[in-house]
Order: C-alpha cells, then sequence, then structure tokens
C-alpha cells in the first residue's frame, strides 16, 4: 500500500500518538551497546546516533542532554509527500517547540522536548481539525 501525499489529508488524518517514557539522543563510535535497543538510529561520520529510552541510557553508562517525549504520526505518510514535516514543524516552532523530525516508511516520528509532549500532543490535534 501507498502512502498518502496529499497534504490537506495528511494533516487531517494525521493522528498524532504520544509514546510513553523518556527518549533520549545518544552517540557511540562502535556498535550499539548490550542491553540498549534504539527506536533511531543514524551512522555519521561522527559516530552513530542512537534514539533510545532514557533508562536505556543510563543503564549503559550513555551521556545525553536532551530529553523528548516520542510522537507517531499514524497517518501513513508517503516518502515523496511535500509539507507535512514544515507544516507540523511550523506549528509547533509557532509555540516556542522544538521537533526533531524522523521518517519511517510508513509514518513521520517527532520527538520533542519531554516536559511539552502533551502540548504538542494538542497542537498537532488542533491543527488536523483546521485542515479538513
Amino acid at each position: 500500500m501507498s502512502g498518502e501525499k496529499d497534504l490537506r489529508k495528511l494533516l487531517s488524518r494525521m493522528g498524532p500518538e504520544l509514546h510513553e517514557g523518556r527518549y533520549v539522543f545518544t552517540t557511540v563510535t562502535a556498535a550499539v551497546p548490550a542491553g540498549v535497543t534504539p527506536v533511531v538510529t543514524v551512522r555519521e561520520p561522527e559516530g552513530l546516533t542512537l534514539v533510545t529510552t532514557a533508562e536505556e541510557a543510563d543503564s549503559a553508562g550513555l551521556s545525553y542532554g536532551y530529553v523528548a517525549g516520542w510522537i507517531t504520526l499514524r497517518v501513513h505518510s508517503a516518502l515523496e509527500a511535500v509539507g507535512l514535516t514544515a507544516a507540523v514543524a511550523q506549528e509547533l516552532a509557532a509555540s516556542g517547540l522544538s521537533c526533531n523530525v524522523v521518517a519511517g516508511y510508513h509514518h513521520d516520528h517527532l520527538f520533542v522536548p519531554h516536559e511539552r509532549a502533551a502540548d504538542a500532543v494538542a497542537l498537532l490535534q488542533e491543527l488536523a481539525l483546521r485542515s479538513h
């Protein structure tokens, strides 16, 4: 099944879902440490970025600064869709919220400041209603 490309449909059907827990960005120079199951990995010249739970990072002795809430947009967005990331980022930025976006094959995933994650979901729900 191919993903949705129409921006209005993407926004109105985004269905933001907040995952439980605190998620952190950390980096390692070698393999993923034992006991760490990242939800995202990105290979960069400087090392392997991991997004994992704060608990797993703490247990593995990994350092981090930014603590995030993880929101999944439940709409199946096409990878070639135009404007979803921009619209979401603009909505959150207008309220002073940073947003780190990762595109999966089926869904977009947002990492926002943990202490304001519920606010971010409410803002995205309002955006969805305005997009009908």
